[in-house]
């Protein structure tokens, strides 16, 4: 019965001994610490206006608390287990962690900055946001290089490499492993600057990308080392480096020639034995239809044009151009329009299947 009350009496020698070690600025620290790993989420919050997954929202979270928490833990390390002598220790370490920690802040809150003051405000996705350009990015990148340089001056500084060769040692071992590992990183952070600062490949814009198979995407995002573009057809995201993106023959499907708008196109083969008068007839009525129709994205102010694209061995490819600005349904819009023209192709007795053909040569003997 006499165990219990020596365990209260010696923790409460401890806890005023913890208490009696602590003084105004260790609790000042201890208490931004601990509201800063409250507040991580809400401070996150009104840095990154960026709509992303829940999964990398709760990654930059921990990231900020964990290294709240390496303060917290490395400050009582300092201040409760080491002795007297080897205090110097401990504080190196708080302070390594502490200026690891600003470093990391202030790079987040410059680029934020730099975003809200360089950047433009568009919409993508249905979402508004503020995205990226070419000042926006190279500020950032000039700011997260000089904090980084602070930073690493700093924890040469406090690990106590004081001498020139020993600094020296210590930057230059990082200076090789980047020069030697540049071939990796080097190459898409330039080439996403160039791409920024075309203005050619922005975020929300609607491309064509001619690979092996050519696909239409959206723009998502353009980060420091690779582009996210939205499959439209497929609806998955991709992935690609910017020194890749460069390779390629992008069509911008956004950026008009003129005010009209995209000048679309589609192809019918029809046969020989339709007259052209009648074909015409059939796209002026499905045209007509799709007009009257409030809730398709054709421009309906500017004419249709047909021609045609080809005269083959089997039937005439016709052609029909008209105008849309509602690039980001452009599929639906295809969809809506061959499905109007084939409906309208019935009602004439027009079929749109191409026709086989042959000729047989009658030698006579």
């Amino acid at each position: 019965m006499e165990i219990m009350p020596d365990i209260f009496s010696w923790l409460s020698r401890d806890a005023a001994d913890i208490v009696s070690r602590l003084g105004f600025i260790d609790y000042t620290v201890l208490a931004i610490n601990i509201l800063l790993m409250v507040f991580a989420r809400r401070i996150l919050n009104l840095i990154y206006h960026d709509k992303v997954s829940d999964s990398r929202r709760l990654n930059r979270v921990y990231v900020f608390r964990a290294l709240n928490l390496l303060i917290i833990l490395s400050f009582g390390y300092y201040h409760l287990y080491l002795p007297m002598s080897d205090r110097g220790v401990g504080l190196k370490l708080v302070s390594v962690f502490v200026v690891i920690y600003l470093g990391y802040l202030f790079a987040h809150i410059i680029g934020y900055l730099a975003r809200q003051k360089f950047g433009k405000t568009r919409e993508v996705n249905g979402v508004k946001k503020s995205v990226e350009t070419y000042n926006s990015r190279l500020l950032g990148l000039l700011s997260g290089i000089f904090i980084f340089i602070i930073v690493l001056i700093s924890i040469v500084q406090i690990l106590g490499f004081s001498g020139l060769l020993e600094a020296g040692g210590v930057i230059g071992f990082i200076g090789v492993f980047l020069a030697l590992t540049q071939n990796a990183w080097a190459p898409d952070i330039f080439s996403g600057l160039i791409i920024l600062n075309s203005g050619m490949v922005e975020e929300g814009d609607v491309v064509e990308i001619t690979e092996s198979t050519p696909y239409l995407g959206m723009v998502y995002k353009t980060k420091m080392f690779h582009t996210e573009i939205l499959n439209i057809v497929n609806n998955h995201r991709i992935m690609l480096k910017n020194s890749k993106l460069r390779e390629y023959t992008i069509h911008n499907l956004s950026k008009f020639a003129s005010a009209k708008g995209l000048r679309e196109k589609l192809h019918f083969k029809i046969g020989y034995d339709i007259d052209a008068g009648k074909v015409r007839a059939m796209f002026g009525e499905a045209f007509k239809t799709a007009k009257d129709d409030t809730s398709n994205n054709i421009e309906s102010q500017y004419n249709l044009e047909v021609g045609i694209r080809d005269t083959g061995d089997h039937a005439i490819e016709w052609t029909i151009y008209y105008y849309t600005k509602d690039v980001k349904n452009l599929i639906k819009t295809r969809q809506y329009f061959r499905e109007l023209v084939w409906i309208t192709a019935q009602k004439h007795g027009i079929n749109l299947a191409t026709p086989l053909t042959h000729s047989v040569d009658m030698i006579s003997s």
